[in-house]
């Protein structure tokens, strides 16, 4: 069974697709263009992730692959996704 967070909640390892970009309350211009910029980088529903490595302070900034390119975010940025994690091999 797959688990659905937000990307800033993810840890080393984990792997899934995002299932939504922002949460569409576009009552906040700075929350917009972060959606938008976010969206530009590829960070699109369907998309793939994976979570590579993570900061040795407040595990901030967050590595990731997404589909074929490598990102790093702020968990702040990363909080504006949620994905659908999938479960862990065992």
């Amino acid at each position: 069974m797959s688990e659905t967070l937000k990307l800033s909640q993810a840890r080393q390892g984990d792997r899934g697709v995002i299932v939504q970009v922002g949460n569409h309350a576009h009552h906040d211009e700075h929350a917009m263009e972060l959606e938008r910029r976010l969206l530009e980088l590829g960070f699109v529903e369907g998309a793939r992730v994976e979570v590579l490595h993570e900061g040795l302070f407040g595990r901030d900034p967050i590595a990731m692959k997404v589909d074929d390119m490598r990102v790093a975010l702020r968990r702040h940025e990363a909080a504006r996704l949620t994905v659908r994690f999938e479960p862990a091999a065992a």
